[in-house]
């Protein structure tokens, strides 16, 4: 199976996808001394094509300003990664989804900044009536669709010779995006699009990632 071809797009697409994620066998790392984060993966359909939001950081964050990024953040105390994923959509993006969204989680992430990220694949249907960026967070919201996530050659991955690692990065229509972003989205790629179980927690992320 490849690429969008293997989706219509019809009521059968949630489900589809919920079970994938399910049959994930996930990797949860230890907190340690790390901080814990969650991101959301929205899928965002109308029966005839997706996509999956994305946004631009804001140039005055202190952190990661200006990048490319999953909706999410830290969580808070006495929080989970679905819970958390939700709160990040309402308050950085005015998206307003309750728990029944949630479909399941991909691998744990580290990041070089020391968050252990839970990605939380949700859906939202087409509704994104009043979905709007909180400037103080973000500069700008974005698409990625199915068809370009799952299109041929998007993934490259770079020797980080100095650390003796590799990158990744995918290249998008809307732009190259990298580690953690761009891990994130990778593993959803090859498990909800290819149904494959690929694993990209031993990716790195190039140095201006980490700041």
């Amino acid at each position: 199976m490849t690429g969008e071809s293997a989706y219509h797009y019809d009521g059968l697409l949630r489900d589809q996808t919920k079970q994938r994620v399910s049959d994930l066998a996930r990797v949860s790392l230890p907190l340690g001394d790390l901080r814990a984060a969650a991101v959301a993966i929205v899928i965002i359909s109308d029966n005839s094509h997706a996509s999956v939001l994305l946004t631009r950081r804001a140039s005055s964050l202190r952190a990661h300003s200006g990048q490319w990024a999953l909706p999410g953040g830290r969580m808070d105390l006495g929080e989970v990664a679905d819970e958390a994923a939700l709160r990040e959509l309402r308050e950085e993006v005015n998206l307003k989804l309750t728990p029944s969204s949630v479909l399941g989680l991909l691998d744990d992430y580290v990041t070089r900044s020391g968050y252990r990220i839970t990605p939380v694949v949700v859906w939202a249907d087409s509704d994104m009536h009043g979905v709007t960026p909180n400037p103080d967070e973000v500069a700008s919201i974005h698409t990625v669709t199915f068809s370009d996530l799952a299109k041929d050659g998007v993934a490259h991955v770079h020797p980080n010779d100095d650390e003796g690692t590799e990158v990744l990065s995918l290249t998008l229509a809307l732009d190259q995006i990298f580690a953690p972003t761009a891990a994130v989205l990778y593993q959803f790629r090859e498990v909800v699009l290819m149904g494959r179980n690929t694993r990209v927690s031993h990716y790195d992320q190039p140095p201006f990632a980490w700041k």
